[in-house]
């Protein structure tokens, strides 16, 4: 308790400390003048002029903005300083964003802010931070696969985006904004790169003008490197194209036509097993030792038959047979994944105020056999979205700035699951989703005075679903059962909202404050019967503010919050109803009661010369489940592998089958470091000629924090650090470079998520990625 308090003390010390600086330095600039653009404006200022450090422009709230001078809670990182980072693929965005925790699960990505999230595991699911991509939202947590290349930017929203995104967007939104075509001019850019692993990355750009009134823009990506284990898993093999054409007859209208297509293969994400009492000669995990490895399914098959060699009817079975009674990783397991959509994208000058048009069209077909559960997982779908959205925003700096908007998104997917476990849990589901979401929103933003403003949004949401299905689990006592029929509907209204002030303290001052929220609709899972989940909810208190000193070589950025979270929807390997009063074992969502995140986090970006930028983020969080009950199961009756409260389930299961109602409450949330700090430096050497050499690096500090809702001690991902360095010699106005690079300079072994592989409570977790190092070669043209 004593601890809890010091460290919400010194959080509340380091931001009312920052905040007596913007008040101590605000003698040393002009005031705000009455002429002076509102925060969030485009007009000039030093920044954008060139002097000191340099603003990203973000269209997070619908309308062109400086980040600097926008209220809210927010990390942009662009394109350049990814294709420095190596990253490719969403898993590896966890290192440059402290709030952010990308957690690979075998069939798709989840996606985590401040410890809010949702682990997708099978069809039904998706992702609690709203994802989408040139302003398309991707509802489908493996689409991520492929759309890493090409970026202008990268946006990450922390907290409830319940206004202006609405759906799927309980703890925030990842917005990846691709490079647009360029009126007028020719010009292509390539990035080439080859590092250990055998690893092989390039993307390309060319923009070609066609007349004066269009453009078009096409780029692509590829990615070919071997796996980080010996079993060949966490490999990458991505393709990628995207095609832009921009048509401007006026500056008054544009129109943006979109389309793309990704596929993903290779063996998909792999998995180690970890030492624990069911494994306890199970080999450090920092040797990578793959799970389809023979050297680990030799550990896993003893361990089966040290648990069913003395269980009836198992143990009169030949010792080969005991030794297989559960499925242990194999070499086969691939991804065969394809990804493509259309979209059109509007935009008019009304005169009084600007008129934008989304439509969009997806399709998804994702095809994996993974392991990573530590049994085979087949997991295919046919999923078709389509989406439209209007807005009409308010034009210049008048008193009163507005979006206004409304929403429609449809999808249907048709699936197939199977979650093979052995003789004792072998699941089958075929799910037949449709969801169908309107919503009608509004932000305005009034000026009070010329440096105060208060603002004030809501989004009324309306969100249907429907189930046809069928479900079937096969097992050593039900060799055959037929499938059967699963289904239901759902049909959930909401209206979320924000309320909050801006006040510009000082010219390059601003402090804010916000109350939001966010709701992300129910849903089915495969159980015959009781198959239904109810919304979720999360309020958020923020209080901000963004600052620049001496000339404009200091940013100091400080945010703190406090989180209130309900109905937390989680997923997890749980009881189902086969039949009728028979239980097995699937992927199963419920809500958990209520959780609360509090903390705050503070930016610090520093260039004392032109040739010199340090960097410095710390975030600090108190992240706590006030209750979390769930039910649980045990196909082989074994007690419960947990440091959590167990009891016994009231309800009545076929022997061995045993049910649980776990207890959970006050635990630390999952995923949700205590401390994560993030640290840079570069420093540019001027050559002579227009010729630089840049030297730079960066490192990201993690406390402990929990994987799963087993808090286990051995399922705990350790203090951590990682470094990565790196070396650029650059030509004339960029016309080409040569990087150098090592990353994770450290080769720490840091455990990524997982889980206990049910019926032998063996863990099998994946990891983040060992020590990689190589060069890259770009040009421009």
């Amino acid at each position: 308790m004593k601890a809890r308090y010091l460290h919400t003390v010194a959080v509340a010390g380091l931001f009312w400390t920052a905040g007596a600086q913007a008040q101590s330095q605000a003698s040393d600039v002009q005031p705000a003048q009455s002429t002076a653009p509102a925060a969030g404006a485009d007009a000039s200022t030093p920044e954008q002029d060139g002097a000191g450090l340099q603003d990203i422009v973000v269209t997070a709230q619908r309308r062109s903005e400086s980040l600097q001078r926008a209220a809210f809670a927010a990390t942009a990182v662009t394109g350049d300083t990814l294709i420095n980072a190596g990253v490719s693929d969403p898993t590896q965005l966890t290192k440059l964003i402290p709030a952010l925790n990308v957690q690979p699960v075998g069939i798709s990505t989840s996606f985590f802010i401040r410890g809010v999230g949702a682990t997708a595991i099978n069809s039904f699911q998706e992702n609690a931070i709203a994802f989408s991509v040139g302003g398309i939202f991707y509802a489908r947590p493996t689409a991520p696969s492929g759309t890493f290349f090409d970026l202008d930017r990268i946006e990450v929203l922390k907290g409830p985006q319940g206004t202006l995104y609405g759906r799927n967007a309980t703890g925030g939104a990842i917005n990846l904004i691709p490079k647009r075509p360029q009126l007028g001019q020719y010009s292509a850019d390539l990035s080439a790169e080859y590092g250990n692993y055998n690893a092989f990355k390039t993307q390309a750009g060319v923009n070609i003008p066609i007349g004066e009134i269009a453009a078009l823009r096409v780029a692509g990506q590829l990615v070919d490197r071997k796996g980080y284990l010996s079993d060949g898993y966490d490999d990458e093999k991505t393709q990628a194209v995207r095609a832009t054409l921009l048509v401007e007859p006026s500056d008054r209208f544009s129109l943006l036509l979109s389309g793309d297509y990704a596929h993903q293969g290779g063996k998909g994400v792999g998995a180690v097993l970890i030492p624990s009492p069911a494994t306890p000669n199970a080999p450090d995990p920092g040797q990578r030792i793959g799970a389809a490895d023979p050297r680990i399914t030799t550990i896993l098959q003893q361990a089966t038959y040290n648990i069913f060699r003395f269980v009836p009817p198992f143990s009169n079975l030949p010792e080969a047979t005991i030794r297989n009674v559960v499925t242990v990783p194999l070499r086969d397991g691939f991804q065969d994944s394809s990804f493509w959509g259309v979209s059109a994208t509007a935009s008019g000058d009304m005169g009084f105020a600007d008129l934008t048009t989304i439509l969009a069209y997806r399709k998804s077909k994702p095809d994996v056999l993974t392991y990573a559960p530590g049994f085979p997982g087949r997991f295919t779908e046919d999923d078709d979205q389509m989406s439209a959205e209007v807005r009409l925003s308010s034009k210049g700096e008048t008193p009163l700035r507005y979006v206004l908007g409304a929403f429609y998104f449809y999808e249907q997917q048709d699936g197939y699951n199977n979650y093979n476990q052995g003789l004792l849990a072998n699941t089958e589901y075929l799910p037949r989703l449709k969801t169908t979401s309107k919503a009608v929103f509004g932000q305005l933003t009034y000026s009070l005075a010329d440096t105060f403003r208060i603002v004030g949004g809501g989004r009324y949401t309306q969100e249907d679903k429907s189930l046809a299905g069928a479900t079937r689990n096969t097992s050593f006592f039900l060799p055959n059962p037929p499938f059967v029929p699963i289904g239901g509907d759902l049909s959930f209204g909401k209206f979320t909202w924000k309320a909050g002030v801006e006040w510009d303290v000082a010219k390059r001052s601003l402090l804010y404050a916000n109350v939001s929220t966010g709701f992300k609709a129910g849903g089915f899972y495969p159980s015959v019967g009781n198959n239904t989940y109810r919304p979720e909810t999360l309020k958020a208190y923020t209080l901000g503010s963004k600052n620049r000193f001496f000339g404009n070589t200091l940013q100091v950025n400080l945010e703190a919050f406090y989180w209130q979270y309900r109905d937390q929807q989680i997923s997890y390997v749980g009881p189902i109803q086969a039949t009728p009063g028979n239980f097995a074992q699937a992927g199963v969502t419920v809500n958990a009661g209520r959780a609360r995140m509090f903390g705050g986090e503070a930016e610090f970006l520093f260039q004392p010369t032109r040739s010199d930028t340090l960097g410095a983020t710390v975030q600090y969080l108190n992240a706590r489940y006030q209750s979390l009950i769930y039910n649980a199961i045990s196909t082989n009756g074994a007690p419960l592998v947990t440091t959590c409260a167990v009891s016994n389930d009231t309800r009545t299961a076929t022997p061995p089958i045993r049910l649980f109602i776990v207890d959970c409450s006050g635990k630390p949330s999952v995923n949700s470091p205590e401390f994560t700090i993030n640290l840079s430096y570069e420093h540019r050497f001027e050559l002579g000629g227009g010729y630089d050499l840049t030297a730079g690096a960066r490192s990201r500090i993690e406390t402990p924090s929990w994987l799963n809702l087993d808090y286990l001690d051995y399922q705990r991902r350790d203090s951590s650090i990682t470094s990565d360095a790196y070396l650029t010699l650059a030509a004339p106005a960029s016309r080409w470079s040569l990087t150098g690079f090592v990353n994770n300079l450290e080769n720490s072994t840091i455990l990524a998520g997982g889980q206990t592989r049910p019926i032998i409570n063996a863990t099998i977790l994946t990891l983040r990625p060992p020590r990689t190092y190589g060069a890259r070669v770009g040009f421009h043209f």
